[in-house]
């Protein structure tokens, strides 16, 4: 089926190829300046589905995704992993040595500074978005200047790439999360992971009586992320996934927490894209 689907971000950018590649091509891309934009594209239809961000190997989690998942009601419905690459890129006919300043998401200059202790000439300068970078760098013939950014960015601005994957850990992994604003009628044969998300009384042992039971049904807890509860100031509300052989187990641990928590909510059941 074809979709539009709502990236943060510009083409050329990491959530634009998670959205060529797991959806095959097949979709229109509506270009977000910022994450809560992308809900309001959701959320007025004018996008099928958003790809989002969730978390980094090397970062953590993006917390505030999981707020914007969980106040507007939405659904994940899919996710995938990225192998983040960091590539150095510029105008053609150019050399590091001609490069005095370097532009891109504070994220992606952090997970690259090592490289750029050899370069002590070069300034590193903040930017919202490292393909909108790249595009700049075209618009405007920055000579001197260099992006920080991805293989498809430097193709769709015809950019030359000066150094490749330069950031410091090597195998940079990105989660995203497909979400749309109600969930599909799911094969439980093969849905084998979920999102959650519950709040518990403020006592000793309550998350850990309800791990115990995520245990003893057969599931395995793969992310844990507390978050504050702005109305209710020092409780904290947890987002957990979990995987599972069986989607009967999952339903029977959601049923037990129905009872042991004070709210809970399921985020998403989906299958599970780490192998």
């Amino acid at each position: 089926m074809h979709k539009t689907v709502a990236i943060q971000g510009i083409k050329g950018s990491f959530h634009h190829i998670v959205s060529q590649q797991y959806f095959k091509n097949e979709v229109d891309v509506i270009e977000c300046p910022s994450f809560q934009d992308t809900v309001s594209a959701l959320l007025n239809e004018q996008a099928d589905v958003i790809v989002m961000a969730i978390e980094n190997s090397i970062a953590g989690s993006i917390i505030p995704n999981y707020a914007l998942i969980d106040a507007n009601n939405l659904q994940v419905v899919g996710e995938y992993y990225l192998d983040v690459q960091h590539h150095l890129m510029a105008l053609p006919n150019q050399s590091i040595s001609d490069i005095m300043e370097v532009h891109s998401h504070p994220m992606a200059l952090l997970q690259c500074a090592v490289f750029f202790k050899d370069y002590p000439h070069i300034k590193l300068v903040e930017a919202k978005d490292t393909a909108d970078v790249a595009k700049h760098i075209q618009v405007n013939k920055s000579i001197g200047i260099a992006a920080i950014a991805s293989d498809l960015a430097a193709e769709t601005f015809s950019l030359n790439i000066l150094n490749r994957s330069i950031q410091t850990i090597k195998h940079n992994e990105t989660r995203f999360v497909i979400v749309q604003r109600y969930s599909e009628e799911i094969n439980k044969e093969s849905i084998n992971k979920a999102s959650i998300k519950f709040e518990l009384e403020h006592k000793r042992g309550s998350l850990a009586t309800v791990l115990n039971v995520l245990s003893d049904c057969k599931l395995n807890v793969t992310k844990i992320q507390s978050l504050p509860i702005i109305e209710t100031p020092w409780k904290y509300a947890f987002f957990v996934d979990v995987t599972f052989a069986e989607y009967k187990d999952f339903e029977k641990a959601n049923t037990i927490l129905e009872l042991m928590t004070t709210h809970i909510k399921v985020l998403g059941a989906y299958k599970n894209a780490k192998k």
